[in-house]
């Protein structure tokens, strides 16, 4: 489970990139562990390093007005590549629980919804306004209504966007699928007993003879 995802107000770091691929979000010699934690760290790692492991400071990330981003605003495709769900993980690790951008590989949307980090796709011309905002006035922040589905800039401009109404639902409320499935845990055991009572023999041990 994350965070519920309601209504964020945070500062946005423009990614002025297309075809940003998971690779590039998470290397893979990262992908050593199956949990969720201690990813952030290594989030774009071969653009905030430069030789020798120093921070790279052209890298929009490492400068200090983007340094508390939780928004991140990119170009089209973000996330293409491979599969991997680690990508996810070292982004919702580093503090980003919400993307931008005209346009999402398929599978990372998918995981993004999955683990709590709200992938929205505006079209191509307003993306470019909000990289251009964003770029010209460093720290400036954005806000992004799910319960209302729109983003909010601080001229007062909204940009509505779509979500899959159960997405929309599992994000309002925090929960992933095996916590939705807990929530009707009551329906469940009734069936099983109802099933039980009606069918015993489908229930019982299979005993070798």
């Amino acid at each position: 489970m994350s965070p519920p995802f309601t209504r964020l107000h945070a500062v946005a770091a423009p990614l002025d990139r297309a075809n940003v691929d998971t690779d590039a979000i998470l290397p893979a010699r990262f992908m050593k562990t199956v949990k969720r934690g201690g990813l952030g760290s290594a989030l774009f790692d071969a653009w905030r390093r430069g030789a020798g492991g120093a921070p790279n400071p052209d890298f929009v990330l490492n400068r200090p007005a983007y340094a508390a981003s939780r928004i991140l605003v990119a170009n089209d495709n973000f996330g293409c590549g491979s599969s991997r769900e680690h990508a996810v993980w070292a982004l919702a690790d580093a503090g980003i629980r919400c993307v931008i951008a005209p346009s999402f590989g398929e599978i990372f949307a998918a995981n993004c919804l999955k683990n709590g980090v709200l992938p929205v796709a505006l079209p191509p011309a307003v993306v470019a306004i909000l990289l251009a905002l964003l770029a010209a006035v460093p720290g400036a922040e954005l806000t992004v209504d799910l319960e209302a589905q729109h983003v909010l800039t601080p001229g007062g401009q909204r940009h509505a966007f779509h979500i899959d109404p159960y997405a929309k639902h599992c994000l309002l409320l925090g929960l992933d699928d095996i916590a939705v499935t807990l929530e009707r845990a009551e329906a469940i055991t009734s069936y099983e007993q109802a099933r039980r009572a009606r069918t015993p023999w489908l229930f019982e041990d299979i005993r070798a003879t």
